[in-house]
């Protein structure tokens, strides 16, 4: 006797899980960004911009160590641009899963980041790797977020985050 087939919400709950248990272990480390960036000479709502536009962790900490080093501002965008080159080509391989058009593909590609296509890629069924990338991509938006303004105005008040350990952190 077999069992039956589980139903769409059951194939459904196990990528948003892992979506949102990745997006909060990963969010975390906005903590720690958003510290760094405010030692680098950045201002909390700079670093807040930063992470909402940039928003691709290793490009970040790349582009915030190269400014806190006295780098410039051209250096830092270039190397963080290299760093983000990643995501397009993840872009690549999710075109065919996501299949989306207009604002939709805008916004997926936004949150196409290391995480939402680990999870994506991870699920058998198209369906649930889309609702993987979704879970995901906006997860990690969200917690990254919300910590890195925790962390811009925390970092404030701590000084220097590496008597803290927040600049091995990522690490």
């Amino acid at each position: 006797m077999t069992s039956p087939a589980p139903t769409a919400t059951a194939r459904l709950t196990p990528a948003v899980r892992m979506g949102l248990s990745i997006a909060v272990a990963v969010g975390l480390y906005g903590i720690s960004f958003g510290a760094l960036a405010v030692a680098a000479g950045l201002s909390v709502w700079q670093a807040v911009a930063l992470s909402a536009l940039m928003f691709t962790g290793g490009s970040q900490f790349a582009f915030i160590g190269i400014i806190g080093a006295g780098g410039s501002p051209v250096t830092a965008v270039a190397t963080s641009t290299l760093l983000g080159i990643r995501n397009g080509l993840y872009g690549l391989q999710l075109a065919r899963v996501l299949r989306l058009t207009g604002w939709r593909r805008t916004a997926a590609a936004h949150v196409t980041i290391d995480e939402s296509t680990a999870v994506a890629l991870a699920q058998e069924h198209p369906e649930v790797q889309r609702t993987g990338f979704w879970a995901g991509g906006l997860g990690v938006f969200t917690f990254w977020n919300l910590s890195t303004l925790i962390g811009a105005v925390v970092g404030n008040a701590i000084g220097d985050p590496r008597v803290w350990g927040l600049d091995a952190a990522a690490a």
